[in-house]
């Protein structure tokens, strides 16, 4: 079965999910460097683990508007289609992912510089299990 693959992406570091084969549970599996080879990283990733689809967050404002970082996330996912044409890509509002991960972080007794790598990669299972909970719920 194909795996769906989230990716949360910031300007130093992209938070990286995977889910279950069934499509229902996300399970982090760490990030990319936002500036160093991370293309080449996810294709590996794409090819190792079957994905078919690849969930990117969207960053909306609160207010649900889209700034200029939801424009570069939407651009660089243009890109990744091109790149990636067998891939599904699927754009989703990623609001209060950052924040959940990191008050759960917040609450364990992880050092300082551990949950800053981590934060990223449990923002991105947040988002995917938010995506597969609706996709789930949503099956026809």
């Amino acid at each position: 079965m194909d795996h769906v693959l989230a990716l949360d992406v910031g300007s130093v570091r992209i938070g990286v999910a995977i889910s279950d084969p069934f499509g229902t549970f996300a399970q982090g599996v760490g990030f990319l460097d936002a500036k160093g080879d991370w293309l080449d990283q996810l294709d590996r990733m794409i090819k190792e683990r079957n994905v078919s689809t690849v969930v990117v967050g969207l960053p909306v404002r609160t207010s649900g508007k889209q700034d200029r970082e939801a424009n570069e996330v939407t651009n660089m996912v243009e890109k990744l289609k091109k790149k990636f044409p067998n891939i599904s890509f699927v754009l989703w509002d990623e609001r209060y992912t950052t924040v959940i991960a990191q008050r759960l972080l917040l609450e364990s007794n992880m050092s300082g510089k551990k949950k800053r790598s981590k934060v990223d990669m449990i923002a991105a299972t947040l988002l995917l299990q938010s995506y597969l909970d609706y996709r789930n719920q949503n099956k026809t």
